[in-house]
């Protein structure tokens, strides 16, 4: 079966990526901190005038609490997030492996209580 190309717009996925920055009230310096990047980078990525790794698109997701499905293609195939669950994956995306490591063994030992 036949499925057509899908594209990937640079202008259309730093469009996506400002406004879920602007929506969690992240500046872009911070962002771009989070995510071990230039500010200057990381504008260049919002504003569609550069490409991105696959790592920094899965960076850039975590942070922003977002599918790499919608980031790149606008697709949200999933239901939407509740605002909690958004956040949850908003702090685990900003922090190091080892707490996040640990968040998750907490967090599982507190829900199989």
């Amino acid at each position: 079966m036949y499925q057509a190309k899908q594209i990937y717009d640079k202008l259309a996925v730093g469009r996506r990526i400002r406004g879920r920055r602007k929506e969690l009230g992240i500046s872009r310096q911070e962002l771009a901190s989070q995510i071990g990047k230039t500010e200057k980078y990381y504008a260049d990525i919002e504003r569609g005038y550069c490409g991105m790794s696959l790592d920094t698109m899965i960076d850039i997701a975590g942070c922003l609490g977002i599918t790499l499905d919608y980031l790149v293609f606008g697709r949200n195939d999933r239901e939407e997030l509740t605002e909690d669950s958004s956040s949850i994956l908003f702090y685990l995306g900003n922090c190091g492996e080892k707490k996040r490591k640990k968040a998750i063994e907490l967090l599982r030992i507190y829900l199989s209580e």
